[in-house]
């Protein structure tokens, strides 16, 4: 076995292993700088039907079906099954409502490289770095997701069960009232498709109305640091 074929079966057994890796980790930082290195991998997932997946928004990589293997393997029942983690269906829509609320900000702040509490016209932005997911992903609070989605998504008995099922499956991170990003919220579900659906559809108007909650505070803060600001005058 040659050093690329030997250093491709490593790092995916460890990706088969770990299910994720950060992109910083020295088996995935190889394979993303080595050329003859990335294609060995890929090739070798290939030959078993399955495929990497990573972006440059996202932290972590991860593995998971080709399209032909996809159909095959899941078939009617993966279809109406919705997926392939046993997840009921409320479950799938709170994943999409998490989704939006955290993935399609965060991309648009990393897209135009502003960083949280950053003015958004400062020249030169697209120079600079891209933000890490870490730095631009905003954090939920449990409370305003019962109150705003409950009654949509099972009230709290059924919203809690699926938010563990959420983290167990790396979807999310919580922390107390807080719901963060996931390793795999920003890889397993196919932003190009998804972000047209959510932007021009169902939660166009709940992103719209958030948007605008999120300026309106910024407003009543800039506000009332200038009332109370004695050189205002």
């Amino acid at each position: 076995m040659t050093n690329t074929a030997d250093n491709a079966a490593q790092l995916i057994a460890e990706l088969l292993s770990r299910r994720y890796l950060l992109r910083t980790h020295p088996r995935v930082k190889n394979a993303l700088s080595d050329a003859e290195l990335f294609l060995a991998v890929e090739q070798r997932l290939a030959q078993v039907g399955l495929r990497w997946v990573d972006n440059v928004y996202a932290e972590h990589v991860t593995l998971t079906l080709l399209a032909t293997p996809l159909a095959d393997v899941l078939g009617e029942a993966g279809i109406n099954a919705n997926n392939n983690l046993d997840l009921p269906r409320d479950a799938v829509a709170l994943l999409v409502v998490l989704w939006a609320l955290i993935v399609l900000p965060k991309r648009e702040r990393q897209a135009s490289r502003v960083e949280p509490d950053v003015q958004q016209n400062e020249m030169f932005a697209s120079s600079k770095p891209l933000p890490s997911a870490r730095s631009v992903s905003p954090v939920l609070s449990y409370k305003a997701l019962l109150e705003d989605y409950g009654a949509q998504l099972g009230k709290r008995i059924r919203l809690d069960g699926n938010l563990k099922l959420l983290e167990r499956h790396g979807f999310i991170v919580r922390s107390q009232d807080d719901i963060k990003e996931g390793p795999l919220l920003d890889l397993l579900l196919d932003y190009d498709v998804l972000a047209p659906r959510i932007l021009n559809g169902a939660l166009a108007d709940v992103l719209a109305r958030e948007q605008a909650e999120l300026a309106q505070h910024g407003n009543d803060a800039t506000t009332s640091v200038t009332a109370n600001d004695p050189t205002s005058d």
